[in-house]
């Protein structure tokens, strides 16, 4: 019997914090086989708290790097230097990272640093273009040559990965964890509505709603004018339809979506939400405006058809599928799409019946099943 393996997973953002809390949970039903340890750089502060406290996760470690508008050579730095302190102390078997942030990079790098295994969960996506999504594109990259192992999540991921010459026999298709959560969560709402925004449920009642959700870095600035300007009149030629917007905490985001959006009648603007009203709230949505990867995975696995406000995507399996349309961040663009899908109920049937390429939740059991036979 094999002794029980140290396993180290790092996250420090609300979207590596609900893609890796199925792991964390699979983890801690195998007692006999793994001592699970999590570390958090808090590149992220009150999103990670909320999405980790929906899955009744506590941190082993906490960085708490975040600092109102720091450079990403300060969060890389800040990561390194608190990663290579604790890899020190706690010399773990394995390491596991999510996706494609600065954390989950720095987190491969002490890692190859320390001569530890690192496992790479969401391996093997690419745009192409290293300029887009910015810093994913090229973070994701640098992950893939440093990592031991790669837990893509689709064909496409795989294939993606052996072009750029990773060994066949370190690539296991498992799918998304980001599905497992999206299940896991909506099995546990289902009869225990979670905490709504006073009168967000009367506000949708009703009526059509888009759900929308914008961060990405490469919008600032005029994409993300753009985008609230094509919100504003989308809404306003659609007087039955709502808009409701959880808004990023980032201030470039906020500057823009709270001078063009706030105080209209059919637009609500919330503060970021935690995971399961979140879920809740796509779960009801109409469609989906979005510029994130995950919820490009996510809406297809509750119906939702998906408008994604990018030039390119990681993701072209929902595109390719039919869940999913590429937009852009053009105004006129955007104006056009969403009053297409609100005017048209066959093309939004169309594009929510189509089954999910992306996972059929069991991606977690693949992961931590992969550790057991691979962990020295």
């Amino acid at each position: 019997m094999k002794p029980r393996r140290n396993i180290l997973s790092i996250c420090g953002t609300r979207p590596e914090a609900v893609k890796i809390a199925p792991v964390l949970m699979e983890l801690q039903r195998r007692p006999d086989d793994f001592e699970s340890r999590l570390c958090v750089t808090a590149q992220h502060r009150q999103l990670l708290d909320q999405a980790l406290a929906d899955f009744g996760l506590k941190p082993d470690y906490d960085l708490n790097i975040m600092v109102p508008n720091q450079t990403l050579a300060q969060v890389t730095t800040r990561a390194l230097e608190g990663l290579d302190k604790i890899l020190k102390n706690e010399q773990p078997d394995a390491i596991l990272v999510q996706g494609d942030t600065t954390t989950a990079f720095c987190g491969a790098l002490a890692g190859f640093y320390h001569h530890v295994p690192v496992g790479h969960i969401e391996a093997g996506l690419r745009t192409g273009n290293k300029w887009a999504p910015f810093p994913e594109e090229g973070n994701r990259r640098l992950v893939t040559a440093v990592a031991d192992w790669h837990f893509a999540p689709t064909e496409r991921a795989k294939a993606a990965l052996l072009r750029e010459g990773v060994a066949a026999e370190t690539v296991t298709i498992t799918g998304n964890t980001v599905i497992d959560a999206l299940l896991w969560v909506r099995s546990q709402i289902q009869d225990n509505q979670p905490a709504l925004p006073d009168g967000l449920e009367a506000f949708i009642a009703g009526r059509r709603m888009i759900l929308v959700t914008g961060h990405r870095r490469e919008s600032f600035g005029e994409g993300f004018e753009n985008i609230c300007r094509a919100i504003r009149e989308a809404v306003d030629a659609v007087p039955e339809a709502v808009f409701v917007y959880p808004v990023h905490l980032n201030p470039n985001v906020r500057e823009p979506v709270l001078r063009i959006l706030k105080g209209h009648a059919q637009i609500r603007l919330l503060e970021p939400l935690a995971y399961r009203p979140f879920v809740w709230l796509m779960d009801r949505a109409y469609a989906v405006l979005t510029d994130s990867g995950g919820v490009q995975e996510e809406a297809p696995s509750l119906g939702k058809p998906v408008l994604v406000m990018r030039e390119t995507t990681e993701r072209p399996e929902g595109v390719e599928a039919g869940n999913a349309r590429l937009v852009g961040t053009r105004r006129e663009d955007l104006v056009l799409a969403v009053k297409e899908l609100l005017t048209n109920p066959h093309l939004a049937r169309k594009m929510a019946s189509v089954s999910n390429p992306y996972g059929d939740g069991q991606a977690a059991k693949r992961i931590v099943d992969f550790l057991a036979q691979h962990v020295p």
